[in-house]
């Protein structure tokens, strides 16, 4: 089942909000460990004993805010729900409309309550905090929230380091929390809290001692021990009045719609109705005669300097916008260093890249234009050349007023094709919306795809999710899967500069899977088989394995044959016949 979305925002839409009428009220809570400001890094925070710890993940959700009254009585903010995350400097919220008046006390829930936990994630407008392609934190098939997400490495004494991966969730866990403030509030006020994760590390079911994962199963003794310290892990430093307005803007204008034509004809954007509401940018409005260009433009070997090859020649149709070759090949001969990425349900992707390099695809689409082991063409000299051409002069006047052709015209229509490309039409999906069915085989795959490698708590799943949950079978995060203990290929540390960085790559999603061979950054995986051997018994240890295999003994999910057939035959099930049969053609 999918449901079309034919966007188009006028230059005056407001963005969501509305005028504040009372006092603002601002929450910080900046994430701390023993006083100082917690780095997401190296292994560097001790704990009583010869424990040492790093936390790589700090994410959570807040919801339920009140505020305790002079009288004792409340005052409750009903539907407030706020995202923090370390990694993403997402430390602040603010609360308008709020009565002046004298508060004794601050209150907050750690997860939202029990009826946004089970609500349609997938309705949920595209920068709320609850939209999982925000936030990361949705078990996705499985439904629900995860409250809090904890990860890292840690080491006992000299062994080597080991990963810890704590997804705190369900109804009973939610938890609140209440800081007592002293706070007379008139105009515009904040409250300043910190948040340390050291009581969660330190209480007495620490990783070596009960395992070093949970995920919150009823009765799971860590799960309890989090509920219990977490009212520790906050602290209230200051409550006060501010003499200046906050800082966060008002609700203002969204970007307006760039060089829009005088027949702005929407495209219909199709997608499932499982899939979360992406944010598709208002200054560039998806257009047919947008949409048409960029794709004519996406085919057509002109775009290279020499004319040998397009854009579709190291993205092909028939593999899912992927290349078969383990590394494309570019003008004359030269070749870019890493494998060609699918290009599909780019909506709900940002960064771009391997790497992560190009925060907008406008962005994206003109460096493989320009690189030189690439297209190498400069994009000033295409537009030239196109400006030239007998019949793109029209195809931009159809798609921007006024009509003149430059290089920033031709990303946003490349951007406005790439986003039209969605797939979503699975045999999976099809059995999720009750119109076929999965063999056994592939549903005992399923099982195992969304369920975690957990021995401590009996569960022998394939912990697949992890990286590659959500709709799109992808978090589209950074991860090292431990392809390798040394790196020649730096991944995401080229563009951060954070060693912490060194070896992560961008998850791709798993849909059509089967169509994109060869796997990986540098395409070093012939088949599905070789990557499920990699994850069996070829996970390489080092200093940024992701927690997630880290926790793993070894490194590796002890995965049988049997395991591998089910879990490849799931992996098949997520085939978009569009591409699968544009192969046959």
């Amino acid at each position: 089942m999918s449901r079309s979305l034919s966007i188009l925002l006028p230059a005056a839409a407001l963005l969501a909000g509305t005028a504040v009428q009372g006092a603002q009220l601002e929450l910080v809570i900046n994430p701390i460990f023993h006083g100082e400001p917690l780095r997401l890094d190296s292994l560097r925070y001790s704990t009583p004993g010869s424990d040492t710890y790093s936390v790589t993940r700090l994410s959570y959700l807040v919801s339920g805010f009140a505020l305790q009254q002079a009288d004792g009585t409340w005052l409750e903010f009903p539907g407030s729900n706020a995202w923090m995350d370390a990694a993403a400097h997402r430390s602040s919220w603010t609360l308008p409309d709020i009565p002046a008046g004298t508060y004794q006390a601050l209150r907050f829930h750690l997860g939202p309550d029990a009826a946004a936990n089970a609500a349609d994630p997938a309705k949920i407008p595209a920068s709320h905090p609850l939209n999982p392609n925000l936030n990361g934190l949705h078990w996705s098939w499985q439904g629900g929230y995860i409250f809090m997400a904890l990860e890292g490495l840690w080491r006992h004494a000299d062994a080597s380091p080991e990963g810890y991966s704590w997804h705190f969730a369900r109804d009973e866990n939610r938890t609140a929390i209440t800081l007592p403030i002293a706070l007379t509030l008139k105009d515009h006020a904040t409250i300043l809290t910190t948040f340390d994760p050291a009581p969660l590390l330190q209480s007495p079911n620490t990783p070596r001692e009960a395992g070093n994962s949970t995920h919150s199963s009823s009765g799971d003794p860590i799960a309890a021990a989090l509920r219990s310290a977490l009212p520790r892990a906050f602290q209230i430093v200051s409550a006060q009045e501010n003499q200046h307005p906050l800082a966060s803007p008002p609700p203002s204008l969204r970007p307006a719609p760039i060089d829009l034509p005088v027949d702005a004809t929407p495209w219909p954007f199709t997608m499932s109705r499982r899939f979360p509401i992406p944010a598709l940018p208002p200054d560039n409005p998806l257009l047919t005669a947008r949409v048409e260009l960029g794709e004519r433009l996406f085919f057509d070997p002109l775009l290279s300097r020499d004319g040998s090859i397009s854009c579709a020649s190291c993205h092909q149709v028939a593999a899912a916008f992927s290349d078969p070759e383990k590394i494309s090949e570019g003008v004359a001969g030269a070749h870019p260093p890493r494998h060609s990425m699918p290009l599909f349900n780019l909506a709900w992707k940002a960064p771009y890249f391997w790497d992560g390099r190009a925060p907008t695809l406008r962005q994206q689409v003109l460096q493989p234009i320009a690189d030189h082991r690439e297209m190498d063409q400069d994009p000033a000299a295409l537009a030239a050349k196109l400006t030239q051409h007998p019949e793109y002069p029209a195809l931009f006047a159809k798609a921007f007023s006024p009509a003149t052709i430059t290089p920033e015209r031709i990303a946003l229509a490349l951007e406005n094709f790439l986003l039209s490309i969605v797939s979503h039409d699975s045999k999976f999906d099809r059995a999720m919306n009750g119109e076929g069915s999965l063999t056994d085989s592939e549903k005992r795959g399923f099982e195992l795809f969304f369920m975690e490698y957990e021995p401590r708590s009996g569960r022998q799943g394939a912990d697949c999710f992890h990286c590659h949950g959500g709709a799109d079978f992808s978090d589209h995060q950074f991860h090292n899967n431990g392809l390798d203990a040394t790196f020649t290929d730096l991944g995401r540390e080229t563009v951060t500069g954070l060693p912490g960085d060194r070896g992560r790559f961008s998850t791709p999603s798993l849909r059509n899977t089967a169509l994109t061979a060869p796997y990986m950054h540098d395409g070093r995986f012939p088949t599905l088989e070789a990557v499920l051997d990699h994850y069996t018994n070829g996970v390489k240890p080092s200093a940024n394995l992701d927690p997630n295999l880290a926790k793993h003994p070894g490194g590796g999910i002890p995965l049988t044959p049997e395991n591998k057939t089910d879990l490849i035959a799931f992996l098949k099930a997520l085939t978009d016949p569009a591409f699968a049969e544009a192969g046959k053609e």
